[in-house]
């Protein structure tokens, strides 16, 4: 018997490790998802339930496929046969009588380098195909018209008031003066906001509901979105454009003069989606903190 045996998986069982490997690493991702939620933000856990659900589905579907496929494959070919080929075969090497430790050591260092490589070429592959990569292509492409970049903003669920704050060179602000002057403004003009909104159960804001809304606004780490843009164009009397992938850019404050404060939307950035970014004629090599 050689040092080295090789046992070769049926496709049928090479197939179900990809898709052990495949849940394991949606585990992990899930896991990050549920992390990046603050506590007692409830429109952010019930968007991560919504992605979990999604990515969960997605990836069921998927595998169902793949079996169903690889099972018809069979039909034609008239049984399991051991895989062949570098997508559909998986070829073990066990290391059973190894004359030391050195030969061991190498087999198993040269088996982690090839999963290594082919996890890498496969995360590359999906990257290129992913709605995430297609959504920064298109919204880049429309910046480079105009002479301008994306200038990322850290997401901490504070993105887009840091967005904002790094685009009011003229009107130094602070992200919870920020915040506070938002929602006064809301507060101030109830009947131009409430309207827009309602419960989960689908049910029409109250004054307690939307008076819970603004209080929100003034918490750090609490997204914001186009009813607070709006909120803010009023506050400091700028018109304000939101540029996004595969729609037309929302402008908000058509009503003022002056150059529009720009800022980019994202559905697919993060985990949970919804995430906006400043811009800049310039790449900038770190997150901007502007808001303190």
């Amino acid at each position: 018997m050689s040092d080295i045996e090789i046992e070769s998986l049926t496709a049928k069982e090479a197939l179900l490790q990809k898709h052990r490997k495949e849940k394991k690493s949606l585990q992990a991702e899930i896991q990050t998802i549920k992390k990046t939620v603050p506590k007692g933000d409830k429109k952010r856990d019930k968007l991560a339930k919504q992605k979990i659900s999604e990515l969960e589905n997605e990836l069921t579907t998927k595998h169902k496929h793949e079996l169903e496929a690889l099972d018809q494959q069979q039909e034609k070919e008239g049984g399991d046969s051991p895989a062949v080929g570098a997508g559909n075969v998986v070829e073990v090497e066990l290391v059973q009588k190894s004359k030391g430790k050195a030969k061991r050591k190498q087999v198993k260092k040269a088996l982690k380098a090839k999963e290594i490589s082919e996890r890498l070429a496969q995360a590359e592959l999906d990257y290129k195909n992913s709605s995430r990569h297609k959504e920064e292509e298109e919204i880049k492409k429309i910046l480079k018209e105009q002479g301008l970049m994306v200038k990322p903003v850290t997401p901490d669920g504070n993105c887009m008031y840091h967005a904002i704050c790094d685009q009011l060179t003229n009107n130094i602000v602070n992200m919870a003066d920020l915040r506070k002057r938002t929602a006064s403004y809301m507060r101030d003009h109830v009947g131009d906001f409430m309207p827009f909104l309602s419960t989960d159960a689908g049910d029409a804001y109250t004054s307690d509901d939307f008076e819970t809304y603004c209080s929100d606004i003034e918490k750090s780490g609490i997204w914001g979105g186009q009813l607070e843009l709006q909120a803010i164009s009023h506050v400091f009397k700028i018109p304000i454009h939101v540029i996004q992938a595969g729609s037309a850019t929302v402008k908000l404050g058509e009503e003022y003069e002056g150059s529009p404060v720009l800022l980019t939307y994202h559905r697919h950035e993060l985990g949970l989606g919804e995430h906006y970014n400043s811009v800049t004629t310039f790449l900038e090599d770190k997150f901007t903190n502007n808001c303190i």
